[in-house]
């Protein structure tokens, strides 16, 4: 599932696109939405919200969320799409431009006034003007038995974090992910370096958590199964957590770094 930095990303190209223009196009491939015209709307801005994507109309809001797979293309007017039209969940655009929604896991239209029932669950945005790093820290310290590597994927606790950054976190903490909450240290010191390693990459299109933006070292754990750890040397290994989905349950650490 796409990162908090990487749906950052998506909503400022689609932002940089659309604000301040009105929709020309509105094609909704979903059956819920097939009769929903969204044309003749100024598109006020286009904002991330953790791993979701606001675009906030007059009225309305249309929220999208890419789930594993979806992704956001901006194509000039009479350009070739990347992929294969069947894809496309959402074709909204301007005169100027076309803007894609590939393969998206949530597509709905709401009224501006109900955001919340959106996102209203979701805890301080790493990413966002709401960040808040001592209610994301007592938002972690709620539940001090549960493991850290599934808290930390937790969105009600703090917006942003997926399983590559879960697994660097660990990394840079030296704590194994299925340590308790309880005794993987400071709930704020958790908080505070989530912030610092999503807001570095917020931007970037390579992601990098060791310093290192060399192909091949820029993670310290995650995706290196097998692979020697490039602090101690060691095999980094791959495990599983009991969570409640695939992706949770994958976890990358190193025995020796993580203890």
């Amino acid at each position: 599932m796409p990162e908090g930095d990487t749906v950052f990303q998506a909503a400022a190209r689609l932002h940089a696109a659309l604000a301040g223009n009105i929709l020309t196009e509105s094609d909704f491939r979903v059956p819920r939405y097939a009769t929903t015209d969204l044309t003749g709307d100024t598109v006020e801005e286009v904002v991330a919200r953790g791993k979701h994507i606001l675009v906030r109309l007059p009225q309305r809001t249309f929220h999208s969320h890419l789930m594993m797979d979806g992704q956001w293309h901006v194509y000039e007017r009479g350009t070739r799409w990347r992929k294969p039209g069947f894809k496309a969940r959402v074709v909204i655009g301007t005169e100027q431009v076309q803007a894609v929604g590939f393969d998206l896991g949530i597509v709905e239209v709401l009224p501006r006034e109900d955001e919340a029932e959106a996102v209203g669950h979701l805890g301080p945005d790493l990413l966002g003007p709401d960040w808040d790093s001592a209610l994301a820290a007592d938002n972690l310290a709620r539940e001090p038995n549960r493991p850290i590597g599934l808290a930390l994927l937790d969105q009600r606790i703090m917006a942003g974090v997926g399983n590559v950054y879960r697994s660097e976190l660990c990394f840079l903490r030296g704590v194994d992910p299925a340590t308790s909450v309880r005794e993987a240290g400071d709930p704020t010191a958790w908080a505070e370096l989530a912030h610092r390693v999503l807001y570095a990459n917020r931007n970037r299109t390579a992601r990098v958590t060791t310093g290192d933006p060399r192909h091949g070292r820029r993670l310290w754990v995650y995706g290196r199964r097998g692979k020697p750890c490039l602090r101690c040397a060691r095999p980094v290994e791959s495990g599983s957590l009991a969570g409640p989905s695939d992706l949770e349950r994958v976890i990358y650490r190193c025995r020796a770094c993580q203890r």
